[in-house]
């Protein structure tokens, strides 16, 4: 038998708590719920960085945000390092990437232009050589583009995600495994806002019109005091949380009905027994938890992800509570698929411990927020350990410590680090935090000396390898694939 293949489905956004299989009354996620059932669920997947292209920087790299340089959104990554997509491409892999991308854009508040919007072929598709139909990202579903290997943008038919996942029936339909095993990722945009009923396909928002959906226990009307401009709830928010929140378990509804088509087209093609199906999310949504919205902090709310793992290997409708960390799931995938794990990766081999044949290690997951979402702003810096029982976050501004068990405290809402009962606690994960920051060479500086000391026009400078990014290269790259009066030209 080849090697295994490798379906990696992930949303954008979708939290570990609005799954149906995670005990949400108000999720409609039957394929979800279906998949939990066959599959191993790590319930304490964790997200080392909860912002989109932060996640995807340590999820192609298996590497922590203090090194592959993704500091905030809208960054342009250094195509300097040996990725995932390289890996899989040395071992003939059949490569395919489908959907939102967002490593290339370095100009922020333009995403719609075609130069922020396609990645040109070559090195900054890190390693994925074979069908590319991708784009940076936007998230108004419908009217939405893509883009194969030129500058010419094509318009989805119908609602995107609904279309990409046209695409990767119609990938496995065309690829022949016995030949080459394949890779295959999907990246939907939902349920990433905007959540209005103009973002939804038809009939989905009548289906959850009049559902009485609430946030969660630890909702408060205070803002948080660290939270960016991102995190903040304005009135508007506010005063249509119900309605957003029913977009959005209406956008879940979609991605659940779009993972069901992709699982049967898996049982009809007869590639189940030799493809490892993974379902995830980039990261989580706090939904006015803690005085927040919107992701990027250490709160379960917006790091902890679904993360559903299915092979014949693997124990069906099972838990493993071992902290899987955005850095461990490409030297876990690759020990799975027989592939060496290129050697800079900073993630942990968990396979064994996935199939049971080790012991949960004591392993926590490092989480760095090394600024706003995505503007040069110095004083929402943070750092986070998070493992099966407790959550330790300090912040750079003020050196304020928060420590939560989770197992006692699901919802976060007793700082242990006030309690002097507990001070023994609280340094044994400071200290742990600090070691593991030495580790990684991380000082915990503000924002805007990332921007001076690691990039140049949101070009990230920190490379791999000794190496940084080659802006003279890129220079090549642009010129070749984009007419002089295409860059600033509106993709749709």
């Amino acid at each position: 038998m080849s090697n295994p293949n490798l379906i990696y489905l992930f949303a954008d956004q979708l939290r570990y708590f609005s799954c149906g299989f995670a005990g949400d009354p108000c999720a409609q996620t039957p394929n979800m719920d279906r998949l939990a059932t066959q599959s191993l669920s790590c319930i304490n997947t964790t997200a080392c960085t909860p912002v989109c292209a932060a996640y995807r920087a340590s999820l192609f790299t298996g590497k922590f945000q203090s090194s592959h340089g993704m500091v905030i959104n809208e960054l342009r990554l250094s195509p300097n390092h040996d990725c995932f997509g390289h890996a899989l491409t040395r071992a003939n892999y059949n490569t395919a990437y489908i959907g939102k991308w967002h490593l290339w854009a370095n100009q922020l508040g333009h995403h719609n232009q075609i130069g922020n919007a396609f990645t040109p072929p070559g090195p900054y598709r890190l390693g994925f050589d074979g069908y590319w139909a991708g784009y940076n990202f936007s998230h108004h579903s419908h009217g939405a583009v893509y883009f194969e290997d030129t500058c010419d943008p094509i318009p989805y038919e119908g609602y995107e995600a609904d279309t990409q996942t046209d695409m990767a029936i119609n990938f496995l339909q065309n690829t022949n495994p016995k030949e080459n095993p394949f890779a295959l990722f999907l990246s939907w945009g939902p349920p990433h806002d905007p959540w209005g009923s103009d973002n939804l396909p038809e009939g989905y928002w009548e289906r959850f019109h009049d559902c009485d959906i609430q946030p969660r226990s630890n909702f408060s009307t205070q803002q948080d005091p660290y939270a960016d401009n991102w995190a903040t709830m304005p009135d508007d928010y506010r005063n249509n949380l119900q309605d957003y929140m029913r977009g959005y378990y209406a956008q879940v509804a979609n991605i659940d009905w779009n993972l069901g088509r992709i699982m049967d087209i898996v049982d009809q093609l007869g590639i189940a027994d030799n493809t490892y199906f993974v379902f995830t999310s980039d990261h989580g949504e706090m939904w006015g938890s803690q005085g927040r919205r919107a992701k990027n902090i250490f709160y379960d709310e917006a790091c902890r992800v679904p993360f559903l793992i299915r092979h014949p290997n693997l124990a069906q409708n099972s838990t493993n509570d071992v902290c899987l960390n955005t850095t461990d799931l490409m030297p876990t995938l690759l020990s799975f698929l027989n592939l060496p794990v290129p050697p800079a990766a900073e993630g942990v081999d968990l396979s064994r411990v996935l199939t049971g044949e080790s012991a949960i290690p004591d392993h926590a997951a490092l989480m760095q927020g090394m600024g706003t979402t995505a503007a040069w702003k110095d004083g929402h810096e943070w750092r986070a350990l998070r493992d099966q029982q407790h959550t330790y976050a300090t912040y750079r501004v003020d050196g304020k410590e928060l420590l939560f068990d989770n197992l006692n405290d699901p919802y976060q809402m007793k700082n242990l680090a006030d309690d002097p009962s507990r001070s023994p606690l609280l340094k044994h994960y400071r200290d742990q935090l600090q070691t593991r920051l030495k580790e990684q060479n991380d000082t915990l500086e503000p924002c805007t000396w990332y921007e001076d000391q690691w990039t140049q026009d949101r070009n990230i400078m920190r490379g791999a390898k000794g190496g940084s990014h080659d802006l003279d290269q890129l220079a090549d790259i642009i010129q070749k694939h984009f007419p002089d009066d295409v860059w600033q030209q509106q993709a749709k």
